[in-house]
């Protein structure tokens, strides 16, 4: 579902007159519409480690440098050299200091922090990236812009969790008659994105309930 796809059916929920072509899009509420949709899809996206956001990639290291530019958009889940996984360390103090424990790397500003090799290395990266949009050509980006341009969030999920995400933030009125309704079926889309988008049968969502 593009972006437009998107917007007429949020305007459709909040019984608001729909648009034909994406240059309509001029209204306030129709600006308010766009950058909600924006942040609600960031929001989903960084908030579980999902698979659909999983990528991978190489890092080489030349021997005797320890600082290189950070090239992942996102946050690394596992960095491997040589086949062994390696740690984050967040205290920078040990690596500028030339002392950093083996098996650690970190990060200052826009490197890499990694201990001195004494010869070439290639680091095996997996990471969740930060591009939670395709634009019409398939190509990965942040931010939902033109028409043609879709969540990353894959279908059926997608369509309910922004487009009731999107009107619960707009009216954000508990008070609202649909609000109810849009908090229950965004509640029930975030709960089957958990359990349906992996492969591991553990990973359903559960229910718990409290004595008071």
């Amino acid at each position: 579902m593009n972006f437009l796809e998107l917007i007429n059916k949020c305007l459709l929920e909040l019984n608001y007159k729909q648009v034909s072509a994406f240059s309509e899009l001029i209204k306030n509420d129709h600006k308010r519409i766009k950058t909600i949709l924006n942040i609600i899809n960031k929001e989903i996206c960084n908030v579980e480690g999902w698979n659909f956001l999983l990528r991978r990639t190489s890092l080489n290291i030349p021997n005797g440098v320890t600082e290189v530019t950070n090239p992942i958009n996102g946050r690394i889940l596992y960095l491997l050299i040589d086949g062994k996984k390696y740690n984050y360390e967040p205290d920078i103090e040990s690596f500028l200091t030339g002392n950093p424990n083996f098996g650690t790397y970190s990060q200052f500003d826009d490197k890499l922090l990694f201990p001195k090799f004494d010869e070439d290395k290639t680091a095996d990266i997996v990471y969740y990236s930060k591009n939670c949009v395709l634009d019409s050509n398939n190509r990965e980006k942040t931010d939902l812009e033109y028409e043609g341009d879709s969540s990353i969030i894959p279908m059926p999920f997608c369509e309910q969790l922004l487009v009731y995400g999107t009107c619960l933030r707009l009216k954000a009125n508990p008070q609202y008659i649909r609000f109810p309704y849009w908090m229950s079926m965004y509640k029930e889309a975030l709960a089957n994105l958990k359990s349906k988008t992996s492969i591991y049968a553990q990973d359903a969502p559960t229910v718990r309930l409290f004595r008071s």
